[in-house]
């Protein structure tokens, strides 16, 4: 048996009834595939059945507010995500009419869409054989054929494009594509791999040569910066706070936050009140300040970690501009700071 063959025949045997799986809906399988980026299934599923049954059509989603989107996609992370899918929908339904490209090259032009998610929609939609290739890709092949180039380099990107490209069952592209991803998801594994049932046992390189943990080769990533956050959580007289909404670029553009005090360092009660008596929402008014958490939280991104604390500030005052306290559950916020908010009580 080929390749493809041996892997198609485990398929068909061994996957998951996952709710993407029974459909060739563009639009289903888009919103998965954006959903599972940098997201392990047991996490996005119940997102994708959240967002289906908020947005059942391409057209609802395109309609929808930026925020009622970042809302939903709350706890998710990589909220750009949300945004080019937001973008994406409004673009397709005003300038396409509703109908998704289906090629892997008009796909490319999307925002939000790389090679990886192009090559799914094109292939499980429109039975374009154009190969995908992801994590669970690269350790698959990277093992099978003993392959030492590192997955991360330019290099390697393109030896394993090329690899999965020769691979695919141009007959069955969908179930394919599929396949491979599955297999490195459940029987492949990073860590304890399935090898003693594995169906390419006798002629997998890496089994052959004790050298499945050393594969795949990762160069390895700058080590991630530090940043030390205060959340300044105002609860005033008339029991209102305040939530300000983030409009630089990055990683939380357009969530809301508490407002923030940037640090160089940890701050205990004694060095941070200083900071924070000529703050401008602070300035000639009266308040308590209070540490919430004794323990720093320590929020771990890709490039980054936050060294996050929240400090209560009560107010001898009104709050002219704020929103009431039973509102803040209604806005979009990093999860940070929604775990904050589900278990305090203002």
């Amino acid at each position: 048996m080929t390749f493809s063959k041996t892997l198609i025949s485990w398929y068909s045997n061994s996957k998951r009834e996952l709710p993407w799986r029974q459909t060739t809906n563009p639009y289903y399988i888009w919103l998965s595939e954006i959903i599972l980026q940098q997201t392990q299934i047991v996490q996005g599923q119940p997102y994708y059945e959240a967002f289906l049954k908020e947005f059942p059509s391409i057209f609802s989603l395109a309609n929808a507010q930026e925020s009622q989107v970042l809302k939903l996609w709350q706890g998710l992370g990589y909220y750009s995500r949300a945004r080019n899918l937001h973008a994406t929908a409004k673009y397709i339904v005003n300038e396409l009419n509703g109908v998704f490209p289906n090629t892997y090259l008009e796909l490319l032009k999307l925002k939000g869409v790389g090679d990886y998610t192009a090559s799914a929609i094109a292939s499980i939609c429109f039975n374009e054989p154009t190969a995908v290739v992801d994590g669970n890709v690269y350790r698959v092949l990277s093992r099978y054929f003993g392959i030492d180039t590192p997955i991360n380099s330019s290099n390697g990107t393109k030896e394993f494009k090329q690899l999965a490209q020769q691979l695919i069952d141009k007959n069955n592209p969908a179930e394919f594509n599929q396949a491979i991803m599955e297999f490195g998801a459940v029987q492949c594994k990073p860590q304890n791999p399935n090898c003693s049932v594995c169906p390419f046992q006798e002629s997998c390189a890496a089994l052959q040569n004790n050298r499945v943990s050393e594969l795949p080769v990762k160069i390895k990533a700058a080590k991630a910066k530090k940043k030390y956050f205060n959340f300044l959580v105002l609860v005033s007289e008339d029991n209102k706070t305040i939530l300000e909404k983030r409009k630089e670029k990055g990683i939380w553009q357009n969530l809301y936050q508490f407002p923030l005090v940037e640090t160089l360092q940890e701050n205990d009660y004694d060095n941070f009140l200083p900071l924070i008596k000529n703050h401008h929402l602070l300035k000639g008014i009266a308040f308590e300040l209070t540490q919430y958490n004794k323990d720093t939280i320590i929020h771990k991104l890709s490039h980054q970690h936050l060294y996050t604390k929240f400090w209560i500030v009560n107010m001898n005052a009104p709050l002219a501009n704020g929103i009431p306290v039973s509102e803040v559950r209604n806005y979009a916020v990093p999860i940070v700071i929604g775990n904050f908010i589900e278990v305090f009580n203002f």
